[in-house]
């Protein structure tokens, strides 16, 4: 299909090189942004060992989730350049930050070490890492959108849109090939970090391919005309009808997106992982097969959105996703751990403590020791990963914990020496595991048990949901905005959507099943979210299917 540039009709093989090159880097910039949430599990025994289990993973998803946290300043900063100085410059510069900073992750001394300042110096990589995607998502579509021809522009957008799951699929693809060369030992010492190495040569086919392309044309006319803004950010956020407009984007597409992509990749990876005992690898695997089956049907939304708007499918999308996600995730524990899911029927785990004995277990600095009856019940079922009622006991009663009809009194651990407090603490936790054992509660999930069609269909339907809502994002933001402002204005949205709703999705879901014990509680966080961007957007956001993107 031919495209206008400057009045002269280009050959299709140049949509195909805008397309590729804007895709072909964004790809790689997901890669490299979600290799973290791939490998979170060596990233806390390497960079967070000197705190405790829960806290550790909780401060990895937290290093993760900083990434994200920064994405609508990097909005801010490359999305102002973009106005300013082009398109494809912006993406340029996003792209050699990202890579670099990703590379550099590949080469950094571990926590026994360099002690605390590795987790920091981590943390930095993430930031940096979180400023480039910010200035690069908004660029690429931009970019696409604006080579599109008339009737195409979903369909053509819809491409980036596979990236972020092209950058994941190919992020559990290098873990698994590395992961079967070098075996489980040397992957888990020392060879977690070639994936991030690799990055270096991803960044140069990158920069390759991006350098070939031109910039954008209605950039170029509108500097050619003298239109463009010299004030981006005070036009795009310090004027009312424009911050309307970034507010219905956020409330009324963006945010419930988020949450459902997210929820749909990366919870459902940390829920097979973390919550169902599945092995690493093999839920990677499963993940990954998932992806690929789905992946597809980004492009098919993208062009449905061509014919029938964008706000139909992506608020379905959220809909379905809040009406859903409780009897899938339930169904996924069936089909990948069905041992737990019996015990758990069978065998209901309560734990009767004092609400005052209870207390919320993060600790930054990793010295304060938890050693009430309900604390030291409650981590070791946490690290049991068994889901668990919670009931109230009198004031001052020490934490029991039922299994099904046996009772396990905990150990009241304050005020003991340190060496008696752990010694006492392996054995109770060894008696709780052996009477879990004896429920039927396994402790790592059985593969020759496991439905495998049945979680893959089940991870694939998750990922449905994530194209439906994603698919046709990038034409719904880009037609919402003029073009003088368009890369400042759609970026903000769209990272705080994805950066702060979606990005701490992980860390917040997976903090309120640690506080509550029921291992479905954190799905409340993405329903409620879906919920409310259904509403906004059904009742405020206009339809701007095939609206004019050249002013």
């Amino acid at each position: 299909m031919a495209t206008l540039t400057d009045g002269v009709r280009t050959r299709a093989g140049g949509d195909r090189l805008v397309i590729a090159g804007a895709s072909a880097g964004t790809v790689f910039e997901w890669y490299d942004f979600y290799l973290y949430g791939s490998l979170a599990s060596f990233i806390t025994q390497h960079f967070f060992s000197g705190v405790n289990a829960t806290t550790g993973y909780i401060f990895a998803l937290l290093a993760f989730a900083a990434g994200f946290a920064v994405r609508p300043f990097g909005a801010l900063v490359f999305g102002r350049l973009g106005d300013l100085w082009g398109r494809k410059n912006t993406f340029l510069v996003t792209m050699m930050l990202m890579g670099l900073s990703t590379f550099v992750v590949g080469l950094l001394p571990g926590y026994d070490q360099i002690g605390v300042a590795a987790p920091v110096l981590l943390i930095v990589m993430r930031l940096i890492q979180g400023l480039a995607l910010g200035g690069e998502y908004g660029g690429a579509a931009t970019y696409v959108a604006e080579h599109a021809p008339p009737g195409k522009r979903g369909l053509y957008t819809s491409w980036i849109q596979t990236t972020a799951t092209l950058g994941l699929f190919l992020s559990l693809v290098v873990i698994l090939l590395v992961r079967g060369q070098v075996g489980e030992e040397a992957f888990k010492a020392w060879a977690w970090r070639i994936p991030f190495l690799v990055s270096i040569v991803l960044l140069g086919v990158s920069l390759w391919i991006r350098l070939r392309l031109n910039e954008s044309p209605v950039f170029q006319r509108m500097v050619a005309e003298g239109k463009g803004s010299t004030r981006p950010l005070t036009e795009s956020f310090a004027r009312w009808p424009n911050l309307k407009l970034v507010l219905l984007a956020l409330f009324g597409l963006t945010a419930g997106q988020a949450v459902v992509w997210y929820t749909g990749q990366f919870y459902a990876l940390f829920f097979l992982e973390k919550t169902l005992r599945v092995d690493g690898a093999l839920t990677n695997g499963l993940v990954a097969t998932a992806l690929l089956l789905a992946t597809p049907f980004f492009l098919v939304f993208g062009w449905l959105s061509d014919k029938i708007g964008r706000k139909p499918i992506i608020l379905a999308g959220c809909l379905l996703a809040a009406l859903t996600y409780f009897p899938i995730f339930k169904a996924l524990t069936a089909a990948a751990n069905p041992q737990l899911a019996a015990a758990s029927a069978s065998a209901p785990v309560t734990l009767v403590a004092d609400p005052a004995d209870c207390t919320f277990q993060f600790d930054p600095v990793g010295k304060q020791v938890f050693a009430s009856s309900c604390d030291l019940a409650k981590s070791a079922l946490a690290n049991a990963g068994v889901s668990y009622a919670n009931q109230a006991a009198p004031p001052g009663a020490t934490a029991v914990v039922r299994i099904g009809p046996t009772q396990i009194s905990s150990f009241r651990g304050a005020g003991l020496p340190a060496p008696e407090l752990k010694a006492r603490k392996a054995d109770w936790t060894k008696t709780l595991g052996d009477a879990l054992t004896a429920a039927g509660y396994p402790a790592k999930a059985d593969p020759a048990t496991m439905n495998k069609p049945l979680v893959v269909a089940l991870l694939w339907l998750l990922v449905l949901y994530v194209t439906m809502v994603y698919g046709p994002i990038a034409a719904a933001l880009v037609e919402m905005f003029p073009a003088r402002i368009r890369y400042t204005s759609m970026s903000l949205p769209y990272h705080i959507g994805n950066g702060w709703f979606g990005g701490f999705l992980p860390t917040t879901a997976f903090a309120m099943v640690a506080a509550t014990g029921n291992i479905y509680y954190g799905l409340w966080y993405p329903v409620v979210i879906a919920t409310v961007t259904f509403v906004v957007g059904l009742l405020l956001v206009k339809e701007m299917r095939g609206a004019s993107i050249e002013a």
